[in-house]
């Protein structure tokens, strides 16, 4: 991931404020509790009382000092866990406060970036910030069915737009299920304005929930940068190749509203062979067909789509349309 120090500091920075807030509320957590139960700042002055008594036993020879702690701090815990438990709080109500638990809001595990570290810098990269508060709105929890109709049907597959979509939805849940089993890839394809954006953010809130990377554009971005690195040799153009190629799930949105040429196609077939590949998982969306799709991209790059992708067609009114009609 290609970051500025003055990025990574200010990434950093968010990260301390984190451990911060946390202790913050770790300790009025303890404060309330020592107020409600206070046995329980006592039984903690004790663990540390004999913590500090059997360390002076030990360093003065007394042999048994340890098994005499283990027994005294088993008591101490036991007596805790039980006034806790009679409170109705949890057992582990005094363990520390995380918002990453992997990491413990230090950004490292084991000397590796944490995902949320990875995310951030991703976030940092390309602005995608708001990508967020799109999640916010459209996930499987707002998803509805009723745009969709169930009476006239697709030639090609026999389905109503109802049962399209209801099929769709099922693979995306399969997709998410089945993520770490990689590569997972989804093309969604049909009309304009009938869900295949709304899906893919389903998904990508659900993947970014499990801990994984998301790197989000729309075709006009992702080849615009991709021009950058070759064309204009930009820096940090070129630096963002590698993370379009080793993110954990790439969305390519809209693709076919770019300008495309043979540039265009030659980078989406890179990308999606590399990404295979790799066995990195994406999620293209567009309001090309499947002939447009090789006439504009190659069969080449759509047989390996065909081959490597759950192919989703959705078809039906557009929603845009009729959520204006169903607002006036």
């Amino acid at each position: 991931m290609a970051l500025s120090n003055s990025q990574y500091n200010e990434i950093m920075r968010t990260y301390g404020e984190r451990q911060l807030q946390n202790k913050h509320k770790m300790d009025e957590r303890v404060r309330e509790a020592y107020l409600r139960i206070p046995r329980l700042k006592e039984i903690d002055d004790a663990i540390s009382t004999c913590s500090i008594s059997s360390a002076r036993r030990m360093l003065s020879g007394d042999e048994g000092a340890l098994l005499t702690l283990h027994k005294d701090l088993e008591a101490l815990r036991e007596e805790r866990a039980k006034l806790l438990e009679a409170s109705g709080l949890p057992a582990d109500f005094f363990a520390p406060i995380y918002t990453c638990p992997d990491c413990k809001d230090t950004g490292y595990i084991d000397g590796e970036k944490c995902h949320c570290l990875k995310q951030a810098i991703i976030d940092t990269i390309y602005t995608q910030s708001n990508i967020k508060e799109i999640l916010a709105r459209e996930n499987f929890s707002t998803f509805s069915y009723d745009y969709y109709q169930d009476e006239e049907r697709d030639p090609s597959n026999g389905l109503t737009s109802l049962e399209n979509v209801e099929k769709a939805v099922i693979d995306c849940q399969d997709f998410i299920d089945n993520f770490e089993n990689k590569p997972k890839n989804l093309l969604f394809y049909g009309d304009t304005g009938i869900g295949k954006t709304f899906l893919s953010n389903c998904v990508a809130k659900e993947i970014l929930d499990k801990g994984y990377s998301v790197i989000y554009f729309t075709a006009f971005q992702l080849f615009d940068i991709l021009s950058k690195g070759v064309f204009d040799k930009d820096a940090e153009a070129i630096a963002a190749h590698e993370n379009i190629f080793e993110c954990d799930l790439l969305i390519i949105d809209d693709l076919g509203t770019e300008f495309a040429n043979t540039f265009t196609s030659s980078q989406l077939f890179l990308i999606v062979n590399e990404r295979i590949l790799r066995r990195k998982s994406t999620i293209i969306s567009t309001n090309l067909n499947i002939g447009q799709i090789v006439e504009v991209y190659s069969e080449r790059t759509f047989s390996r789509i065909s081959s490597n992708y759950t192919i989703v067609k959705l078809f039906g009114e557009d929603i845009r349309i009729k959520k204006r009609k169903l607002h006036k």
